[in-house]
């Protein structure tokens, strides 16, 4: 391809409503551009580069086994409604109506779609199992688009389903697919983590996320610097050191003016922060039951596993006038002393409280304060369970060792679905008894879009893209230092036939500017290697520049192809 015949146009500043590293540079490079909030056309490079990324999952996919079909993005709600998430997806499903009146949705994802096939064309466990996937594209309306690829409201990903017998060979293709994914991210030349993690609102057990590792990552990762445990921190768990025990006693209240927040608790008190308990009104969204939620004092609420806990999509915290209504006072609320049975209140209590001796909670008076609570003794809680936030330091629950952390962006995810859906849908099979069975599926997906970008989050540098070899859009920019030296050109035309002939994707820089204004543009776009023809171009000596280290190597035109063939191996 020659660069004065392609359609690319880049810019010298940064777009304003650019935020991310591979927003800013893939909108400079011409790659993308901006439809409408989270919504963005691929140009020429920028598709070419997400159909690199889209051959790898394909051809990793059908290494798996798994047969590649593609299903519709437009789904009737009648499906929705059958498996039970018409209502409980929320406003990010995207609902419309056809000329009929009749309710349908842009598909977010496709589990209700490749249920109801498979339950209409399979009826025998000889012909389980069975895997297949689709690369489609996904709509769901963001709250908060942002970020360009990152988080968008329309995007491409891969999304493969299993169904199966039994667990047992659920958990055969869970292991297949997870070292298929392993394969694209590694051939996408990306450093990654493999992290346990929840399953959100696609439901199921067993899930597992593919974390791209980056400083601007939305999700935190913790792991252990000294074995093979990672969750994803909606997850993660750890050991806890609690207070020190000691002779229980009884509670007693103290006047504590001002004293509204931990901090505050901790230096008018003067007590170590692991010896209080703070108290934080939730309200399930979807059913309006109310919370209370204990936990000590120097730790925080995990909000996802409040969620999982209590079963329902949404929690929020209670607000100034609900609290009122509660006759709770915000700063001073604690479980003892107060009858929430007939306030109808519910306590979860995570389970670094159940064991801190003779600890502070609020006295639900204002400026007033309980001291030496216990629980157990002094109050209970309706469901004990694990709803905290790890922190970096903590102790390694699997093998004691020391936990750290880790900014990631989920690119990848596998879930054992069980008979979720189904089971709401009726996917069932004859056994080799006659007696009908619920299919046992799994669910996987990968997403393309946002694995491109990921890429441009951890391959940069102050000039611009670099590339992995795999993904770039064009792996080798053939550069004449002067299109009117004739010998240049010659040479450069020659090489630039030779890669082609190579079928190494290759550009040749023919437009008439200055060397330096190319080789901006060059490393803008990320070329992984930039071949010079300069002043030793009459001698069949050619520069060889690799974007990725800034080496310099001078190579004989006979040899570039060979060459370059060897580097993209490495970069």
């Amino acid at each position: 391809m020659r660069f004065s015949k392609y359609y690319v146009k880049t810019l010298k500043e940064t777009p304003k409503e650019a935020e991310v590293i591979s927003h800013i540079l893939m909108m400079r490079a011409g790659m993308i551009k901006k439809l409408a909030s989270g919504i963005y056309s691929y140009l020429p490079l920028g598709y070419k580069a997400l159909r690199k990324v889209e051959k790898i999952v394909r051809e990793e996919m059908d290494r798996a086994g798994s047969q590649e079909i593609f299903m519709p993005v437009l789904q009737p709600a009648e499906l929705w409604k059958e498996s039970g998430r018409w209502n409980v997806m929320g406003p990010e499903m995207v609902r419309l109506k056809d000329r009929h009146q009749r309710d349908f949705v842009l598909g977010p994802t496709h589990e209700e779609v490749i249920t109801d096939i498979i339950r209409n064309d399979i009826s025998s466990y000889k012909s389980l199992p069975i895997s297949l996937y689709q690369i489609q594209t996904k709509v769901r309306d963001e709250r908060r688009p942002r970020f360009g690829l990152m988080r968008c409201r329309e995007f491409l990903m891969e999304d493969g389903y299993s169904f199966h017998a039994n667990t047992q060979c659920l958990d055969k293709e869970f292991e297949n697919i997870k070292a298929g994914y392993s394969r694209i991210f590694e051939r996408c030349g990306l450093t990654f983590r493999i992290v346990e993690a929840d399953s959100g609102a696609i439901g199921g057990s067993g899930s597992q996320e593919f974390h791209v590792l980056a400083e601007s990552g939305e999700d935190e990762i913790i792991f252990c610097e000294s074995c093979n445990y990672a969750a994803n921190v909606e997850t993660a768990k750890s050991e806890v050191s609690n207070a020190e025990p000691m002779e229980l006693k009884k509670p007693f209240m103290m006047h504590t003016p001002n004293v509204a927040k931990i901090d505050d608790v901790v230096n008018f008190l003067k007590i170590p922060a692991n010896r209080t308990v703070k108290a934080m009104m939730y309200k399930d969204m979807v059913t309006d039951e109310v919370y209370m939620v204990l936990i000590r004092g120097d730790f925080e609420v995990n909000e996802t596993k409040l969620k999982n806990v209590i079963n329902t999509l949404d929690v929020t915290m209670l607000n100034d006038e609900e609290l009122n209504n509660l006759d709770l006072i915000k700063g001073f609320i604690g479980p003892y002393g107060t009858d929430l049975k007939s306030k109808n209140i519910k306590v979860i209590v995570d389970p670094s409280v159940v064991s801190i001796p003779n600890h502070t909670a609020g006295g639900n008076q204002l400026d007033m304060h309980y001291i030496d609570v216990n629980y157990g003794v002094d109050y209970t809680a309706d469901i004990v369970a694990d709803i905290r936030n790890v922190k970096k330091g903590e102790t390694c629950s699997k093998c004691g060792g020391t936990l750290s952390s880790a900014r990631g962006i989920e690119c990848g995810h596998i879930f054992k679905l069980g008979t979720k859906y189904s089971e709401a849908l009726k996917a069932t099979y004859l056994d080799e008894n006659g007696i009908s069975q619920t299919m046992v599926m799994g669910c996987y997906g990968v997403g393309v879009s946002r694995t491109l970008a990921s890429s441009v989050e951890q391959n940069n540098d102050a000039n611009g893209i670099i590339w992995p070899s795999a993904i770039a859009p064009f792996v080798v920019d053939v550069i004449p230092a002067t299109i009117k030296d004739a010998t240049q050109m010659e040479v450069a035309e020659e090489i630039y036939n030779a890669l082609n002939a190579a079928n190494i994707d290759v550009m040749i820089d023919d437009r008439d500017e200055r060397t330096g204004f190319k080789f901006k543009d060059a490393d803008l776009i990320g070329f992984p290697f930039k071949v010079v023809s300069g002043k030793r171009a009459n001698e069949g000596i050619v520069e060889l520049k690799i974007r990725r280290t800034g080496e310099t190597l001078e190579v004989n035109k006979v040899d570039i192809v060979s060459t370059i063939k060897e580097l993209m191996k490495k970069y």
